[in-house]
């Protein structure tokens, strides 16, 4: 019989986490990261210059343009978008990496990105949790409080989270954030159910053979 602790390591995770800016996606993702320290943040590649304090590899993989599209071209990012004349995007490597080491990887990306991931070959492995906010007023009073933008930039932002927010349906699960504790606590239950799944952990079908093995020499032996 197999024991908890010979159990063959389960295949990793694809965890999205999308949701209109102010909604509370970035604080859930460092809430979950803090939770689980086998989570895997999934850190972007771009092409734009580092800024101030940035460090490659923590904040982001910076490259070149000619290296990016290399990396597109050999099918190496599991999705990418261009913004501002610069390429965002996330690479595949370490994700297939994570998910045999049996770790899963939090992602934290738009709608698009999403939904190039779940079409990408990894698609079976993806969760996709949508955050919406209690209401668009709140949304607003958010990015008002964090002090951090100008009203030209909180009026694109609010304009950006109405074509958001209408790609709520393609994700698996969405939450609706009223209560940051409470949301943390609807986030990690999603996780850990999807987790148990029985067609995420292969190692079951040996345990089950093994049981029924039992029942054969019990009765062989009655």
């Amino acid at each position: 019989m197999i024991s908890p602790a010979a159990m063959p390591q389960r295949q990793g995770l694809l965890i999205i986490l999308s949701s209109p800016s102010g909604a509370g996606k970035s604080t859930l993702s460092r809430r979950l990261m803090a939770w689980d320290e086998t989570l895997r943040f999934s850190v972007s590649a771009t092409t734009r210059a580092p800024r101030a304090g940035e460090v490659d590899g923590q904040h982001y993989h910076f490259m070149t343009h000619d290296t990016f599209g290399q990396q597109i071209a050999e099918n190496q990012m599991l999705e990418h978008a261009e913004v501002f004349g610069n390429y965002y995007g996330s690479p595949r490597g370490p994700v297939e990496q994570a998910m045999a080491e049996g770790r899963d990887t939090l992602f934290d990306i738009d709608w698009q990105g999403g939904q190039q991931i779940r079409n990408s070959p990894l698609g079976a492995a993806v969760i996709s949790i949508f955050i919406l906010p209690p209401s668009i007023a709140e949304l607003e009073k958010r990015l008002r409080t964090r002090a951090q933008d100008s009203d030209e930039i909180i009026a694109r932002r609010m304009a950006e989270s109405a074509d958001e927010i209408s790609h709520w349906a393609e994700y698996d699960y969405v939450l609706v954030n009223d209560d940051l504790d409470a949301t943390e606590s609807r986030l990690i239950a999603i996780i850990q159910a999807e987790r148990l799944r029985r067609s995420r952990q292969p190692w079951l079908t040996g345990h089950v053979r093994a049981l029924q093995q039992e029942f054969t020499l019990r009765g062989a032996l009655s």
